[in-house]
């Protein structure tokens, strides 16, 4: 599919046929007040690039497809609220075995540690926790402050963020989550979470055309 960008007589087009279709080519140029043959190259376009169907005999359908530019300005718009899902947390002084059970309660693959004023000191991964489970140690006795990673070492993100920028984070670090966070006096708050699982969701929505932006 090319990478074009539309004119503003093919988004006239365009916006014409989602209201419209099935619509033909005359009527489209009589609401242009143009002729057929001067539309007849944007229709050629808008058909080859997926943006426009043509049945003979019925007319033209909006297909729902999007030309690889119109794709990457959507994602370029696209935030991280609108996509986070709720985090789950635990108090940096609950016991490793709890944790394991938390994780597999909630069924999710991070889990992100805060202090007794709900500020974020740290995240646990199934790595972390299966590694501390390997040794011979009483799982109860261990708490999760002693294996998790550490501020200042956690990757995180606020809700405005661009997901195209976390999704960068969550493949340069290797990770299946970022914490989102709202900066307060005490320290990062966590407000939600932002995953693999909600970036393969927005893939889904581009494929099927439901962004509306």
């Amino acid at each position: 599919m090319s990478n074009i960008e539309l004119n503003k007589r093919q988004d006239q087009i365009l916006e014409i046929v989602k209201e419209k279709g099935p619509i033909t080519g005359e009527q489209i140029a009589d609401l242009l007040n143009l002729t057929r043959a001067t539309l007849r190259p944007d229709l050629a376009i808008l058909t080859m690039t997926g943006y426009l169907e043509a049945r003979p005999r019925v007319g033209y359908f909006y297909a729902g497809k999007s030309g690889g530019l119109h794709i990457s300005e959507k994602i370029n718009k696209i935030m991280v609220k609108d996509y986070q899902s709720i985090p789950v947390v635990v108090n940096n002084n609950v016991s490793v075995y709890d944790a394991i059970c938390t994780m597999f309660l909630e069924d999710v693959g991070t889990l992100f540690v805060v202090d007794e004023n709900s500020i974020l000191v740290g995240v646990l991964s199934r790595k972390d926790l299966l590694r501390a489970s390997l040794g011979s140690q009483n799982l109860n006795t261990i708490p999760v402050n002693i294996i998790m990673t550490r501020m200042p070492n956690i990757t995180m993100c606020t809700r405005d963020e661009l997901i195209i920028n976390v999704a960068d984070k969550l493949i340069e670090k290797q990770i299946d989550a970022l914490p989102i966070v709202k900066e307060t006096d005490k320290g990062y708050e966590v407000v939600g979470r932002i995953t693999k699982t909600n970036i393969t969701k927005l893939l889904v929505d581009i494929a099927n055309d439901e962004l509306m932006i």
